[in-house]
Protein backbone atom coordinates (compact mmCIF):
# COMPACT_ATOMS: atom_id res chain seq x y z
CA UNK A 1 0.00 0.00 0.00
CA UNK A 2 1.03 3.43 -1.12
CA UNK A 3 2.32 5.28 2.34
CA UNK A 4 0.53 8.53 2.23
CA UNK A 5 2.52 11.94 3.61
CA UNK A 6 1.31 14.15 6.64
CA UNK A 7 2.64 17.26 7.95
CA UNK A 8 1.33 18.85 10.88
CA UNK A 9 2.49 22.89 11.46
CA UNK A 10 2.57 23.21 15.22
CA UNK A 11 3.59 21.39 17.98
CA UNK A 12 1.48 22.37 21.15
CA UNK A 13 -1.18 19.98 22.53
CA UNK A 14 -3.96 19.58 19.29
CA UNK A 15 -1.14 19.51 16.98
CA UNK A 16 1.28 17.11 19.21
CA UNK A 17 -1.84 14.75 19.85
CA UNK A 18 -2.62 14.75 16.54
CA UNK A 19 1.45 13.56 15.70
CA UNK A 20 1.07 11.03 17.57
CA UNK A 21 -2.13 9.17 16.53
CA UNK A 22 -1.36 9.60 13.25
CA UNK A 23 1.97 8.17 13.67
CA UNK A 24 0.75 5.25 15.13
CA UNK A 25 -0.46 4.05 11.20
CA UNK A 26 2.04 2.31 9.28
CA UNK A 27 0.68 3.43 6.02
CA UNK A 28 1.06 7.57 6.91
CA UNK A 29 4.48 9.16 6.93
CA UNK A 30 4.25 12.19 9.51
CA UNK A 31 5.98 15.47 9.55
CA UNK A 32 5.56 17.31 12.61
CA UNK A 33 7.03 21.29 12.33
CA UNK A 34 6.98 23.34 15.24
CA UNK A 35 8.96 26.76 16.66
CA UNK A 36 7.33 26.38 20.04
CA UNK A 37 7.34 30.37 20.28
CA UNK A 38 4.63 31.57 22.84
CA UNK A 39 2.79 27.95 23.03
CA UNK A 40 0.13 28.11 25.07
CA UNK A 41 0.26 24.74 25.80
CA UNK A 42 3.75 25.01 27.80
CA UNK A 43 2.86 27.94 29.93
CA UNK A 44 -1.29 27.22 30.37
CA UNK A 45 -2.34 26.21 34.09
CA UNK A 46 -3.82 22.50 33.31
CA UNK A 47 -6.85 22.39 35.05
CA UNK A 48 -9.25 19.48 34.06
CA UNK A 49 -12.76 20.14 35.19
CA UNK A 50 -15.18 21.83 33.21
CA UNK A 51 -18.61 20.48 34.44
CA UNK A 52 -19.39 23.53 36.57
CA UNK A 53 -19.30 26.36 33.99
CA UNK A 54 -21.89 28.71 33.34
CA UNK A 55 -21.56 29.32 29.79
CA UNK A 56 -24.33 28.83 27.68
CA UNK A 57 -22.84 27.69 24.61
CA UNK A 58 -23.73 23.79 24.12
CA UNK A 59 -21.76 22.85 21.56
CA UNK A 60 -18.68 24.64 23.74
CA UNK A 61 -19.61 22.51 26.92
CA UNK A 62 -20.60 19.58 25.27
CA UNK A 63 -16.67 19.73 23.56
CA UNK A 64 -15.15 20.44 26.34
CA UNK A 65 -16.75 17.35 28.38
CA UNK A 66 -15.75 14.85 26.50
CA UNK A 67 -12.69 16.53 26.23
CA UNK A 68 -12.10 15.96 29.78
CA UNK A 69 -13.54 12.42 29.74
CA UNK A 70 -11.10 11.42 26.86
CA UNK A 71 -8.47 11.63 29.11
CA UNK A 72 -9.03 8.36 30.45
CA UNK A 73 -8.94 6.85 27.19
CA UNK A 74 -5.57 9.22 26.16
CA UNK A 75 -3.81 8.14 29.32
CA UNK A 76 -4.25 4.32 28.71
CA UNK A 77 -2.90 4.81 25.15
CA UNK A 78 -0.03 6.63 26.12
CA UNK A 79 0.13 3.81 28.73
CA UNK A 80 0.20 0.90 25.89
CA UNK A 81 3.02 2.98 24.26
CA UNK A 82 5.59 2.60 27.05
CA UNK A 83 5.05 6.01 29.41
CA UNK A 84 5.25 5.18 32.53
CA UNK A 85 4.70 8.62 34.09
CA UNK A 86 2.19 10.06 32.98
CA UNK A 87 1.00 13.98 32.66
CA UNK A 88 -2.30 13.92 33.82
CA UNK A 89 -3.43 13.15 37.22
CA UNK A 90 -7.00 12.54 38.52
CA UNK A 91 -6.59 14.29 41.73
CA UNK A 92 -10.21 15.61 42.76
CA UNK A 93 -11.00 19.56 42.26
CA UNK A 94 -12.48 22.15 45.09
CA UNK A 95 -14.46 24.52 43.22
CA UNK A 96 -15.06 27.50 45.94
CA UNK A 97 -18.17 29.64 46.27
CA UNK A 98 -18.62 33.29 48.04
CA UNK A 99 -22.53 31.97 48.89
CA UNK A 100 -23.72 28.78 50.31
CA UNK A 101 -26.66 28.86 47.55
CA UNK A 102 -24.18 28.63 44.85
CA UNK A 103 -22.20 25.58 46.48
CA UNK A 104 -25.64 23.97 46.56
CA UNK A 105 -26.40 25.17 42.97
CA UNK A 106 -23.24 23.39 41.71
CA UNK A 107 -24.00 19.74 43.14
CA UNK A 108 -27.20 20.45 41.74
CA UNK A 109 -25.71 21.00 37.99
CA UNK A 110 -23.17 18.24 38.64
CA UNK A 111 -26.42 15.88 39.08
CA UNK A 112 -28.18 17.37 35.86
CA UNK A 113 -25.11 16.74 34.53
CA UNK A 114 -23.47 13.33 35.64
CA UNK A 115 -26.15 11.68 33.64
CA UNK A 116 -24.03 12.37 30.44
CA UNK A 117 -20.51 12.75 31.83
CA UNK A 118 -20.00 9.94 34.70
CA UNK A 119 -16.67 11.10 34.82
CA UNK A 120 -17.88 13.86 37.06
CA UNK A 121 -17.86 11.69 39.88
CA UNK A 122 -18.88 12.42 43.24
CA UNK A 123 -19.47 15.84 43.96
CA UNK A 124 -19.90 17.31 47.73
CA UNK A 125 -19.93 20.25 49.72
CA UNK A 126 -17.25 21.66 52.21
CA UNK A 127 -16.47 24.11 54.67
CA UNK A 128 -13.55 26.66 55.29
CA UNK A 129 -12.54 24.28 57.98
CA UNK A 130 -12.92 21.25 55.98
CA UNK A 131 -10.74 22.13 53.54
CA UNK A 132 -7.59 22.86 55.19
CA UNK A 133 -7.71 19.49 56.76
CA UNK A 134 -6.64 18.42 53.19
CA UNK A 135 -4.29 21.06 52.39
CA UNK A 136 -3.17 22.11 55.74
CA UNK A 137 -1.73 25.60 54.81
CA UNK A 138 -4.81 26.69 52.95
CA UNK A 139 -7.07 29.09 54.06
CA UNK A 140 -9.99 30.81 53.13
CA UNK A 141 -13.73 32.53 53.84
CA UNK A 142 -15.26 30.46 51.63
CA UNK A 143 -16.61 26.90 51.39
CA UNK A 144 -16.51 25.02 48.48
CA UNK A 145 -17.76 21.78 46.51
CA UNK A 146 -15.12 19.08 45.80
CA UNK A 147 -15.69 17.14 42.49
CA UNK A 148 -14.00 13.56 42.60
CA UNK A 149 -13.35 13.94 38.92
CA UNK A 150 -11.22 16.92 38.36
CA UNK A 151 -7.80 16.92 37.73
CA UNK A 152 -4.79 18.07 36.34
CA UNK A 153 -2.18 18.47 33.51
CA UNK A 154 1.54 18.87 33.21
CA UNK A 155 0.90 20.33 29.71
CA UNK A 156 4.90 20.78 29.01
CA UNK A 157 5.35 17.10 30.14
CA UNK A 158 2.31 16.13 27.57
CA UNK A 159 3.57 17.83 25.03
CA UNK A 160 7.26 16.46 25.44
CA UNK A 161 6.27 12.86 25.52
CA UNK A 162 3.76 12.97 22.79
CA UNK A 163 6.92 14.15 20.49
CA UNK A 164 9.14 11.27 21.87
CA UNK A 165 6.49 8.57 21.13
CA UNK A 166 5.73 10.27 17.63
CA UNK A 167 9.09 10.15 17.18
CA UNK A 168 9.66 6.57 18.08
CA UNK A 169 6.65 5.74 15.92
CA UNK A 170 8.45 6.35 12.67
CA UNK A 171 7.62 10.35 12.56
CA UNK A 172 9.62 13.29 11.46
CA UNK A 173 9.98 16.32 13.97
CA UNK A 174 11.56 19.40 12.68
CA UNK A 175 12.48 22.39 14.83
CA UNK A 176 11.75 26.18 13.24
CA UNK A 177 9.16 28.25 11.57
CA UNK A 178 7.24 27.39 8.53
CA UNK A 179 4.99 28.94 5.58
CA UNK A 180 1.88 27.17 3.66
CA UNK A 181 1.96 27.73 -0.21
CA UNK A 182 -0.92 25.96 -1.03
CA UNK A 183 -2.82 23.02 0.71
CA UNK A 184 -0.30 20.77 -0.43
CA UNK A 185 3.11 22.52 0.22
CA UNK A 186 5.31 24.07 2.89
CA UNK A 187 7.95 25.88 2.60
CA UNK A 188 10.49 25.16 5.46
CA UNK A 189 13.78 26.55 5.55
CA UNK A 190 14.20 27.57 1.96
CA UNK A 191 13.04 24.03 0.61
CA UNK A 192 9.50 23.08 0.09
CA UNK A 193 7.51 19.60 1.09
CA UNK A 194 4.65 18.29 -0.26
CA UNK A 195 2.08 16.11 1.23
CA UNK A 196 -1.45 15.18 0.59
CA UNK A 197 -2.88 16.21 3.79
CA UNK A 198 -1.70 19.53 5.79
CA UNK A 199 -3.08 20.08 9.36
CA UNK A 200 -2.59 23.93 10.57
CA UNK A 201 -2.00 23.42 14.80
CA UNK A 202 -0.56 26.93 15.05
CA UNK A 203 -3.41 28.44 17.12
CA UNK A 204 -3.32 32.75 16.91
CA UNK A 205 -1.05 32.31 14.81
CA UNK A 206 -3.36 30.83 11.94
CA UNK A 207 -4.05 34.16 9.80
CA UNK A 208 -0.43 34.20 9.29
CA UNK A 209 -0.55 30.81 7.59
CA UNK A 210 -3.43 30.94 5.73
CA UNK A 211 -2.78 34.68 4.40
CA UNK A 212 -1.14 33.62 1.34
CA UNK A 213 -4.11 31.60 0.37
CA UNK A 214 -6.13 34.66 0.98
CA UNK A 215 -7.99 34.05 3.82
CA UNK A 216 -8.75 36.30 6.47
CA UNK A 217 -9.49 34.56 10.04
CA UNK A 218 -11.22 35.63 13.43
CA UNK A 219 -9.54 34.44 15.67
CA UNK A 220 -7.08 37.26 18.16
CA UNK A 221 -4.21 36.59 20.52
CA UNK A 222 -4.32 36.81 24.24
CA UNK A 223 -1.33 36.55 26.93
CA UNK A 224 -1.53 34.59 29.53
CA UNK A 225 1.21 34.46 32.55
CA UNK A 226 1.51 31.90 35.42
CA UNK A 227 3.99 31.73 38.14
CA UNK A 228 5.28 28.15 40.01
CA UNK A 229 6.44 28.00 43.49
CA UNK A 230 9.07 25.15 44.72
CA UNK A 231 7.49 24.68 48.28
CA UNK A 232 7.93 21.90 51.15
CA UNK A 233 4.77 21.35 51.60
CA UNK A 234 3.73 17.81 50.77
CA UNK A 235 1.82 18.37 47.60
CA UNK A 236 1.34 14.78 45.80
CA UNK A 237 -2.40 14.49 47.52
CA UNK A 238 -3.49 17.79 47.06
CA UNK A 239 -6.40 18.89 44.48
CA UNK A 240 -6.43 21.61 42.60
CA UNK A 241 -7.90 24.45 44.14
CA UNK A 242 -10.22 27.00 42.11
CA UNK A 243 -11.10 29.83 44.68
CA UNK A 244 -13.33 32.86 42.90
CA UNK A 245 -11.96 34.96 40.32
CA UNK A 246 -9.33 34.35 37.69
CA UNK A 247 -6.50 32.43 39.92
CA UNK A 248 -5.89 29.16 40.32
CA UNK A 249 -3.86 26.57 42.67
CA UNK A 250 -2.32 23.58 41.14
CA UNK A 251 -0.32 21.19 43.19
CA UNK A 252 2.42 18.69 41.71
CA UNK A 253 4.07 16.64 42.96
CA UNK A 254 7.29 17.12 45.23
CA UNK A 255 6.40 20.71 46.73
CA UNK A 256 5.71 22.26 43.12
CA UNK A 257 2.31 24.68 43.10
CA UNK A 258 1.82 26.37 39.94
CA UNK A 259 -0.69 29.88 40.13
CA UNK A 260 -2.69 31.41 37.17
CA UNK A 261 -3.01 32.33 34.60
CA UNK A 262 -3.76 35.94 33.64
CA UNK A 263 -6.04 37.11 30.72
CA UNK A 264 -4.48 39.59 29.27
CA UNK A 265 -5.82 41.08 25.60
CA UNK A 266 -5.01 43.32 23.39
CA UNK A 267 -1.25 42.38 23.85
CA UNK A 268 -0.58 41.14 20.61
CA UNK A 269 2.15 38.33 20.52
CA UNK A 270 3.92 39.96 23.82
CA UNK A 271 5.42 36.92 25.37
CA UNK A 272 7.80 39.02 27.81
CA UNK A 273 7.12 39.15 31.59
CA UNK A 274 5.54 41.64 33.16
CA UNK A 275 6.61 41.64 36.90
CA UNK A 276 3.11 43.60 37.82
CA UNK A 277 1.30 40.93 36.53
CA UNK A 278 3.13 38.27 38.20
CA UNK A 279 3.09 40.36 41.69
CA UNK A 280 -0.10 40.13 41.56
CA UNK A 281 -0.58 36.79 40.82
CA UNK A 282 1.38 35.95 43.80
CA UNK A 283 -0.16 38.29 46.06
CA UNK A 284 -3.60 36.26 45.32
CA UNK A 285 -1.73 33.19 45.97
CA UNK A 286 -0.58 34.65 49.16
CA UNK A 287 -4.26 35.49 50.31
CA UNK A 288 -5.19 31.71 50.46
CA UNK A 289 -1.67 30.54 51.82
CA UNK A 290 -0.08 32.64 53.52
CA UNK A 291 3.63 31.83 53.50
CA UNK A 292 4.13 32.19 49.69
CA UNK A 293 4.49 36.07 50.23
CA UNK A 294 7.88 35.34 51.74
CA UNK A 295 8.49 32.64 49.26
CA UNK A 296 10.52 33.51 45.96
CA UNK A 297 9.02 32.33 42.30
CA UNK A 298 11.17 29.50 41.03
CA UNK A 299 9.82 29.72 37.51
CA UNK A 300 7.26 32.27 35.14
CA UNK A 301 5.84 30.87 32.22
CA UNK A 302 4.33 33.12 29.20
CA UNK A 303 1.48 31.55 26.55
CA UNK A 304 -0.12 33.00 23.54
CA UNK A 305 -3.99 31.77 23.47
CA UNK A 306 -6.22 32.05 20.78
CA UNK A 307 -9.95 33.36 20.66
CA UNK A 308 -12.14 33.63 18.46
CA UNK A 309 -14.90 37.02 18.39
CA UNK A 310 -17.53 35.00 20.13
CA UNK A 311 -14.96 32.71 22.23
CA UNK A 312 -16.08 29.18 20.46
CA UNK A 313 -13.21 27.01 19.27
CA UNK A 314 -13.43 25.86 15.78
CA UNK A 315 -12.05 22.74 13.57
CA UNK A 316 -12.24 20.95 9.98
CA UNK A 317 -11.29 21.58 6.99
CA UNK A 318 -10.56 24.87 5.17
CA UNK A 319 -13.65 25.86 2.65
CA UNK A 320 -12.99 24.50 -0.92
CA UNK A 321 -9.48 22.76 1.00
CA UNK A 322 -10.10 19.29 1.84
CA UNK A 323 -6.67 18.19 2.89
CA UNK A 324 -6.18 21.38 4.81
CA UNK A 325 -7.48 21.08 8.20
CA UNK A 326 -7.15 23.57 11.12
CA UNK A 327 -8.12 24.27 14.73
CA UNK A 328 -8.10 26.83 17.06
CA UNK A 329 -9.87 29.24 19.18
CA UNK A 330 -9.50 26.78 22.18
CA UNK A 331 -8.64 29.83 24.58
CA UNK A 332 -8.48 28.66 28.12
CA UNK A 333 -10.00 25.32 27.48
CA UNK A 334 -7.54 24.22 24.97
CA UNK A 335 -5.77 21.67 27.20
CA UNK A 336 -9.49 20.23 28.20
CA UNK A 337 -10.72 19.93 25.01
CA UNK A 338 -7.42 19.93 22.79
CA UNK A 339 -6.81 15.81 22.74
CA UNK A 340 -10.06 15.55 22.13
CA UNK A 341 -10.33 17.86 18.99
CA UNK A 342 -6.77 16.52 17.93
CA UNK A 343 -8.04 12.30 18.31
CA UNK A 344 -10.71 12.95 15.59
CA UNK A 345 -8.87 15.14 12.69
CA UNK A 346 -6.56 12.11 13.24
CA UNK A 347 -9.30 9.91 12.81
CA UNK A 348 -10.97 11.70 10.33
CA UNK A 349 -7.67 11.66 8.33
CA UNK A 350 -7.13 8.03 8.32
CA UNK A 351 -10.52 7.37 7.20
CA UNK A 352 -12.26 6.51 10.81
CA UNK A 353 -15.59 7.47 12.11
CA UNK A 354 -15.05 8.98 15.31
CA UNK A 355 -18.96 9.35 15.86
CA UNK A 356 -19.02 13.12 16.56
CA UNK A 357 -20.29 15.55 14.73
CA UNK A 358 -18.17 17.75 13.96
CA UNK A 359 -20.69 20.30 12.05
CA UNK A 360 -21.12 22.79 15.09
CA UNK A 361 -17.15 23.93 14.90
CA UNK A 362 -17.27 24.29 11.54
CA UNK A 363 -13.99 26.66 10.46
CA UNK A 364 -16.43 28.35 7.59
CA UNK A 365 -18.08 30.38 10.29
CA UNK A 366 -14.83 31.72 11.03
CA UNK A 367 -12.75 31.72 8.30
CA UNK A 368 -13.64 33.83 5.27
CA UNK A 369 -11.78 34.42 1.69
CA UNK A 370 -10.30 38.23 1.68
CA UNK A 371 -12.63 41.01 0.79
CA UNK A 372 -9.92 41.87 -2.35
CA UNK A 373 -9.54 38.49 -3.39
Amino acid sequence: METKSIIIIGGGIVGSTAAYYLSKSPDHQVTLIDDGTGQATKAAAGIICPWFTLKRNKDWYRLTSQGAAFYEPFMKDLSKDGLESLPYKQTGTFIFKKKDEHLERAVQLADERRVDCPRIGEVTIHTPEEVTEVIPPFRSDYGAVFATGGGRLNGAQLVEDLRQLFIQNGGTYLQGSAELIDEHTVLYQGDTYLAETIVLAVGAWLPQLLSPLGYEVDVRPQKGQLLEFQTDFETDSWPVCMPPGEIDLLPFENGRLVIGASHENDMGYDISVDQEIISGLKEKASSFIATLADQDVTKVRVGTRAYTSDYAPFYGTVPNHEHLWVASGLGSSGLTNGPFIAWQIAQHILGQDPDYDIAPYSPSKYIQKHSKA
